[in-house]
């Protein structure tokens, strides 16, 4: 997608251990790796050195609740996966979606990934506002459609929806790559899952037979 796009450098946001950080630089792109640990970053660049690609690589401790340390109109796409659901209030999810969008070069585009209000543990455990409910000692933000849309405003946001209610995740991955086939760079696709594993099966499985069309949520533009 990213490539489709025309974009030569990623800012990754919650990096952790940098799966996707080091697949984004082993596919030819110069990545910026952020994280609130910097133990998960030694490890990235550990990783990255053994990969050959450490050149490819930076990294750089940063807390998404505070500003991005880059210029102005200074990347080409954003990508963070599931870190926009954590436990970060509305508000503070608004500055951090400003925040990407002053640091994207026009036409830019960012990818983030979220459990929405649909998944079985929405209204599990405690509950804290703002959609926010911890279970089993993890808080997490679920998005509602409501604040998918208020958080694009102002991005051109194109879409698909799948519904694999029922299904594993090697069945949905199967309709999911037809219905995406024809896809266009930076097209969002809504996809329902009600398999546990989705979460972390979709992205690792989706990316790596269709790097150019994206399975999960997508805002792109300025």
């Amino acid at each position: 997608m990213f490539r489709a796009a025309g974009a030569r450098d990623v800012l990754e946001l919650g990096a952790g251990h940098g799966r996707d950080a080091l697949f984004f630089a082993r596919e030819g792109f110069t990545v910026q790796a952020t994280d609130f640990s910097p133990v998960g970053l030694e490890q990235l660049r550990d990783v990255a050195c053994s990969q050959g690609v450490d050149e490819r690589v930076a990294t750089a401790v940063h807390d998404v609740r505070e500003p991005l340390a880059l210029p102005d109109a200074s990347v080409d796409a954003v990508f963070a996966h599931m870190l926009l659901c954590m436990a970060l209030s509305t508000k503070e999810l608004h500055a951090l979606v400003g925040e990407v969008r002053r640091v994207l070069r026009p036409g830019g585009t960012f990818v983030y990934t979220v459990r929405h209000t649909g998944d079985a543990h929405y209204g599990a455990g405690t509950a804290h506002g703002d959609d926010i409910y911890e279970h089993g000692g993890f808080a997490v933000h679920f998005f509602g459609r409501d604040l998918v849309d208020a958080l694009a405003d102002g991005w051109t946001l194109n879409e698909v929806h799948a519904d694999g209610t029922g299904l594993l995740c090697v069945t949905l991955l199967l309709r999911l790559r037809a219905r995406i086939a024809d896809a266009a760079a930076g097209t969002v696709v809504h996809v329902i899952a009600t398999d546990p594993a989705a979460p972390l099966d979709l992205p690792a499985d989706a990316r790596p037979t269709r790097p150019d069309a994206p399975w999960h949520p997508a805002a792109t533009g300025r």
